[in-house]
C-alpha cells in the first residue's frame, strides 16, 4: 500500500496503545500500576491474534492474545458491541489469578475489527494471603476466584451482578472496584481511537495497513535470524524455596530463520506456588526476545510466527491443574525469562554483526512482598513494595549496566517515591541505596542493585504482615556474559528485637550491625514485623560482561570511589592495586596482580 499512509496508520496505532496505557495509570488508585507499572494495553486482530504490543510487562502480550482467543471460543457469536470481558484464570491464559485481564471486542459497523485488552494486578483477589501472593498455597483453590473468561460490561453498560459478586469475594472491594474501572476506562479509550483511525482512513485500508504491519515484522525478525549464526545455546536457572531446589533448563536452538526454546529437563511441578503453566512460559521467553531481537521491529504476530516452544506438560515451566501458580511472575516464569535472556544474549554475542546488543541477564531475582495490616488511619491496607521494579541493567558487549536500570521485561518500570509507601501504610524507611558489590564484576560491570530497610511506625496494631516470597536466595540467577561474573543474590532478614512501638531502638540504623536486636534470614512465608522490628532487604544486581580482569583499572578506582565495589573486590575480583595513601592506581602493582590471579585460575583448572 501507500507507504505515507501505511507510516500515519502504524503511527496512530502506536498513538492508541499509548492513550490506553495513560488512561490505565491515571484511573487507577494503586501504587503497583500507577508509580510501578505493572500493567499491559495492547491491541488484536479479530482473530485475537497480535497486532500492536504495548508497553509494560511484556510477558502479557502473547497471554492476553490467548484471553481473546479465549473469549472467542468460549461465547462464539454471542460478541457483542460494547461488551468486555473479564478472565485471570491461569490454566486458561492468565500468569496467574492476581494479573486480571479485561478483553474488550471492538466491532465497526457490526462487524468485529479487533480487540482491546489490557492488565493489572489487582489490589487483591480474595486468595488465603491479602495481595494474592500465597506462599503456602497447595493449589490454585486458595489463590482466590478465578475465572476463564465472563462478561463484565454487556454493550457499554457494567452488569452490576457480576461486579458485585467479584467484589464480594476480595478485600478492600473500594479499590479492587477502582482497579476494573481503570480496565474499562482503558479498553474505552482503545475503541474510540481505533474506530476514529478506521472512520478516518476507512476499514479495508486499515485492515490492509495491519497485515502489511503483521507481514513486515515476520520478514524482519526472520532476516535477522538468517544473519544470526545458527546454533545451539543452554542455560540453567535453579530457584531455592524452603528446603527444595527447582531447575528451569533451556537449550535454544537456532536454525536458518526459526528459533526454538526447549524447556524439557526442567524440574517436575512444585508443590509451592512457584510453578507456572504454558501460557505463562511463552510470555516469559517472549518478555526479553521482544527488546533483544525486536528493538527496532513492532511487536505482533509476525515476530511469534518463527519462534517456537517446547514445555514438558507437568513440569515447573507447564503445570498441571489445579498446581498453585500465584508466585509464578516471579518464579518460574522470571526464571524463564532470565534462560531466555542468557541464550539469546550468547546467541547475539557470538554475531560480529549483532555483538553490541548483547547482555548479560537483568535484574534476575524480581522479588515480591506485599505488607497488609491496618493503617494509621485505622484501616485495613495492603501494599506491594515496588523497589524490584527498579531493577539492574545488565553488563553490555560496548560497556557497564546501569546501576539500578529497570528489568528487561517492562520498559517502563520503576518505584515508588518513599513518601508513597508512608502515605498508605504505617511504616518508616530506615535508608534505601545502592549495595556494594552487587553488581556482577566484568570487564564491563552490571549495574548494582539496592538495599532498604523498614520498620513499623504510627501502626494502630503495633506493626504489619510481611509475604515474603523469595528465592534464589542460595543461587544467583542474574548470569554474567562472554567470562562475566553474575550479579549477587537477594537477601531478605527479619530482625526482631522484641521492644515495645516508640521504645526507638530502630532510630535510624544505617545497617543490619548497627540494628538491635537478632536478624533472621526469611525467604519465604509471612511474616510479623512489630513493635520496633526492621525488616531488610537485598535485590540482586545484574550480570557482567566480560572477564573482571581485562576492565579498566580506572574505571575499578571510580566504582570504589561511588562505593559500588569494594575495595576488597577491587583487588581479589579485578586484580587492582592501589597506591598506598591516595586514590590513585599503582599500575606496575595491578599489572603482577592480575597475572597472579590468572596464574591462580590456570592452575585451578590444571587440577581439575
Amino acid at each position: 500500500m501507500d507507504p505515507i499512509t501505511f507510516s500515519i496508520i502504524r503511527h496512530r496505532l502506536f498513538r492508541v496503545v499509548d492513550e490506553a496505557v495513560i488512561t490505565l495509570k491515571h484511573v487507577s488508585g494503586t501504587a503497583i500500576t500507577n508509580e510501578g507499572h505493572d500493567l499491559m494495553a495492547s491491541l488484536y486482530r479479530a482473530d485475537g491474534s497480535l497486532l500492536m504490543g504495548g508497553v509494560g510487562f511484556l510477558h502479557h502480550l502473547t497471554s492476553a492474545a490467548e484471553a481473546c482467543k479465549a473469549i472467542i471460543r468460549r461465547f462464539g457469536d454471542d460478541i457483542g458491541d460494547g461488551d468486555i470481558y473479564l478472565l485471570n484464570d491461569p490454566y486458561t491464559a492468565a500468569l496467574h489469578t492476581s494479573d486480571v485481564y479485561l478483553v474488550a471486542p471492538i466491532h465497526h459497523r457490526g462487524e468485529l475489527v479487533a480487540w482491546s485488552a489490557c492488565f493489572v494486578h489487582v489490589y487483591d483477589i480474595g486468595a488465603t494471603n491479602p495481595g494474592g501472593f500465597c506462599p503456602d498455597s497447595r493449589d490454585i483453590f486458595t489463590e482466590g476466584y478465578s475465572s476463564p473468561g465472563i462478561r463484565l460490561v454487556s454493550g457499554g453498560t457494567v452488569i452490576r451482578d457480576v461486579l458485585d459478586t467479584l467484589l464480594n469475594m476480595v478485600r478492600s472491594p473500594e479499590m479492587v472496584a477502582l482497579d476494573i474501572a481503570s480496565m474499562i476506562a482503558c479498553n474505552n479509550v482503545a475503541r474510540e481511537r481505533m474506530l476514529a483511525l478506521i472512520d478516518k482512513y476507512g476499514y479495508e485500508t486499515v485492515d490492509t495497513a495491519c497485515r502489511t504491519l503483521i507481514q513486515q515484522s515476520e520478514d524482519l525478525l526472520r532476516r535477522r535470524l538468517r544473519d544470526l549464526p545458527d546454533g545451539e545455546w543452554h542455560s540453567r536457572q535453579y530457584l531455592s524455596v524452603k528446603d527444595d531446589v527447582y531447575r528451569v533448563a533451556l537449550k535454544m536452538t537456532k536454525r536458518d530463520d526459526e528459533l526454538e526454546f526447549d524447556f524439557s529437563g526442567s524440574s517436575p511441578q512444585a508443590p509451592v506456588a512457584v510453578n507456572c503453566t504454558r501460557w505463562a512460559s511463552l510470555g516469559g521467553l517472549f518478555a526479553p526476545l521482544f527488546p533483544l531481537l525486536c528493538f527496532d521491529i513492532t511487536w505482533n504476530e509476525g515476530v511469534i510466527r518463527p519462534i517456537r516452544m517446547i514445555a514438558p506438560e507437568g513440569t515447573i515451566v507447564n503445570c498441571t491443574r489445579p498446581a498453585p501458580v500465584s508466585v509464578a511472575t516471579v518464579g518460574a516464569i522470571q526464571s524463564v525469562n532470565n534462560a531466555a535472556c542468557a541464550t539469546i544474549g550468547k546467541m547475539l554475542d557470538a554475531s560480529d554483526a549483532y555483538a553490541e546488543q548483547a547482555t548479560a541477564v537483568w535484574h534476575a531475582n524480581h522479588f515480591a512482598v506485599f505488607l497488609f495490616g491496618r493503617n494509621q488511619y485505622g484501616q485495613d491496607s495492603i501494599g506491594t513494595l515496588t523497589e524490584t521494579f527498579a531493577g539492574s541493567g545488565g553488563g553490555r558487549n560496548i560497556g557497564d549496566g546501569v546501576d539500578v536500570g529497570g528489568e528487561m521485561p517492562n520498559p517502563i518500570s520503576r518505584m515508588a517515591n518513599v513518601e508513597t509507601l508512608e502515605s498508605t501504610l504505617p511504616l518508616r524507611y530506615l535508608f534505601r541505596r545502592r549495595v556494594t558489590d552487587s553488581g556482577g564484576p566484568g570487564k564491563h560491570r552490571g549495574g548494582t542493585g539496592m538495599e532498604f530497610a523498614l520498620t513499623p511506625h504510627d501502626a494502630p496494631d503495633g506493626g504489619l504482615h510481611c509475604v515474603i516470597t523469595g528465592k534464589g536466595v542460595q543461587f544467583p540467577m542474574s548470569d554474567g556474559l562472554s567470562g562475566g561474573y553474575p550479579g549477587a543474590p537477594n537477601r531478605y532478614q527479619w530482625v526482631r528485637n522484641g521492644a515495645a512501638p516508640g521504645d526507638g531502638r530502630a532510630a535510624f540504623a544505617q545497617s543490619v550491625a548497627e540494628m538491635a536486636g537478632e536478624p533472621e534470614t526469611v525467604s519465604w512465608g509471612v511474616y510479623p514485623v512489630m513493635g520496633e522490628d526492621v525488616f531488610y532487604l537485598r535485590w540482586n544486581g545484574a550480570g557482567g560482561y566480560g572477564d573482571p580482569l581485562a576492565r579498566d583499572p580506572q574505571a575499578v578506582l571510580t566504582d570504589c570511589e561511588e562505593g559500588v565495589v569494594s575495595m576488597e573486590a577491587a583487588r581479589d575480583v579485578y586484580g587492582v592495586v592501589f597506591e598506598t595513601g591516595r586514590p590513585a592506581v599503582d599500575l606496575a602493582a595491578t599489572a603482577a596482580r592480575r597475572r597472579a590471579l590468572m596464574a591462580g585460575r590456570i592452575g585451578r583448572a590444571a587440577a581439575g
